[in-house]
């Protein structure tokens, strides 16, 4: 039995390898796309961090291989890998203006997937993939992963949770169990650090607004500080141009709205304690991601009119379990919700449904993009789509193919315009066969190249003749030359203009080593939920 469990771990790494002749340190997840990009999806690339929901095993392993942030196009093709950039485990990897720049940041720390948290640092990077700053949590406490969003120009909200001993008695549990979590967030200035505002859970909301009680496993029993009982579990924070907050406390199944002046309750949406009446299809719980939409108003909304978004998972379950322990919905969906805070309704704007009746017990983003296109990211399934305003499904894909597909989630996925200008050289490496020598070159990140021009060097001072140019259209391009050996070969990146960006270190030509065969076999697309073979269950 153990022999043939070996065997599927080799094609599940198979599947990952071999992708790239200039980069073989490179085994990024082929994202599996069932419903390819339509014309009228919105400009930009696609921002996830993909990483496995199952465990590896010393005999099974799952996808990606290369757990990590990453920038593709719509056809799957890699614009930038951030495995090994971001050195540690990473999530919430996104596109940001910072001071008028251009920044990506991602979460890099630490993933306790029993209980949906996890502690470390926010790392941001200019264009060219360089860390500018690293943030981290003011009044010495810890970083979540959950949170890190940019509300003006050199602020951002972050989110903490911090186990505090209470007497819990009152809510069921033991005397034993004296351990809750503060849910806690917080706005910093990104350039100092300095603290400007905190608001805790509890100093505000009582614990009987937990939906989940105080015993269900996945939120914590109570018994100690890392096993805290979980009652309000903030994961998203947004802030509107008048200074006040909303913030998605999953376990509560509400969004609040928060004063900026004092931190009170300005209205709580759904729940225990809702301050609107509902209305259809507008109600959800284990909701994620919600943020403000002002400029979704019409010119007759008044100031008593509010829109916001949300990703309505509907379902709740221990990341590293096997489905949907709890849920209220058939499926997840990303919403629009219209409210009318002197009429005290809420009203559904626009749902947006999965293709595959997705139910994610985890995770989720809802992003609305300028041309009123909406991408909903599907969370622990490891999924995204984008759909146009009507909610036609314009794009979808799943995380990984083949067996690395299995299980694979992502927290939160975007898109977003982005120029990328790498300082790191351009890899290049020519391989030499029976029928002549192609040069593969490659440049991780960069958005600007449009040709690629070869040269052999000869001589003592390093003349170049043209070999040929190669327009770039994927993340390796490659050119094939006449069978000859011994080659010394430089390549040069032009812009849409004609101007050198870069020009790769000289290369001497290589015999090449082929894949073993049927190393590509499993290397192919594989539909999401497909079964696996009846040997892989032995």
């Amino acid at each position: 039995m153990k022999r043939f469990i070996v065997a599927a771990s080799v094609l599940q790494l198979a599947a990952a390898d071999w992708q790239y002749k200039s980069r073989t340190d490179l085994a990024i997840p082929r994202l599996n796309i069932t419903i390819p990009a339509a014309d009228n999806v919105e400009q930009g690339f696609l921002f996830v961090a993909p990483f496995a929901g199952y465990p590896d095993t010393a005999f099974e392993q799952h996808g990606p291989r290369q757990a990590g942030p990453y920038i593709f196009r719509d056809n799957g093709d890699l614009i930038w890998s951030g495995y090994g950039i971001y050195s540690i485990w990473s999530t919430n990897f996104q596109a940001a203006k910072w001071k008028g720049r251009d920044v990506l940041f991602s979460f890099e720390g630490d993933h306790n997937a029993g209980y949906g948290h996890g502690h470390g640092h926010t790392t941001i990077m200019d264009q060219h993939y360089e860390t500018v700053r690293e943030l981290r949590a003011g009044n010495h406490k810890l970083t979540d992963k959950h949170e890190f969003h940019v509300v003006s120009d050199n602020t951002a909200v972050i989110q903490v949770y911090q186990p505090v001993p209470r007497d819990l008695t009152a809510y069921g549990a033991s005397e034993e169990q004296q351990w809750i979590v503060n849910a806690i967030f917080q706005e910093l200035d990104i350039t100092t650090g300095e603290l400007l505002f905190e608001w805790a859970s509890l100093d505000h909301v009582a614990p009987d607004e937990a939906i989940l009680p105080i015993n269900p496993g996945q939120a914590g029993s109570g018994y100690n500080s890392s096993d805290a009982w979980d009652y309000f579990h903030i994961n998203s924070v947004d802030k509107n141009s008048d200074g006040d907050y909303i913030v998605s406390a999953r376990d509560a199944c509400s969004v609040h709205k928060i004063n900026g002046s004092d931190g009170s309750i300005i209205w709580r949406l759904d729940g225990n304690k809702s301050s609107f009446k509902l209305g259809e299809n507008v109600t959800f719980c284990f909701q994620h991601h919600a943020r403000f939409h002002p400029e979704l108003k019409s010119e007759d909304d008044g100031d008593d009119i509010e829109i916001i978004s949300l990703y309505d998972n509907s379902a709740h379950g221990t990341e590293d379990g096997r489905g949907t322990e709890v849920h209220t919905a058939p499926t997840s969906s990303g919403k629009i919700i219209k409210l009318n805070t002197t009429a005290w309704t809420a009203e559904l704007v626009q749902g947006f449904y999965p293709p595959d009746d997705l139910r994610s017990k985890s995770q989720g983003s809802t992003q609305l993009l300028p041309n009123g296109n909406v991408i909903v990211n599907w969370g622990s399934e490891g999924a995204l789509t984008e759909y146009d305003s009507e909610g036609n499904v314009l794009f979808h894909t799943y995380m990984d193919s083949g067996y690395l597909g299995l299980g694979v989630e992502n927290y939160r996925g975007f898109r977003y315009n982005w120029t990328g200008l790498p300082n790191e050289e351009p890899s290049i490496v020519a391989l030499e066969n029976d029928d002549g020598t192609t040069v593969y070159v490659s440049w991780n990140g960069d958005t600007e190249t449009r040709v690629w021009r070869f040269y052999a060097v000869t001589g003592r001072f390093g003349g170049k003749t043209l070999l040929g140019e190669t327009k770039r259209t994927s993340f390796e391009t490659s050119l094939t030359l006449p069978k000859q050996s011994g080659l010394t070969i430089v390549a040069e990146a032009l812009d849409v203009k004609g101007n050198v960006l870069r020009t790769t270190a000289k290369v001497n030509s290589e015999r090449e080593v082929l894949p073993a065969k049927g190393g590509k076999k499993h290397g192919g697309l594989l539909v999401q939920g497909q079964q696996k073979p009846a040997w892989m269950e032995l």
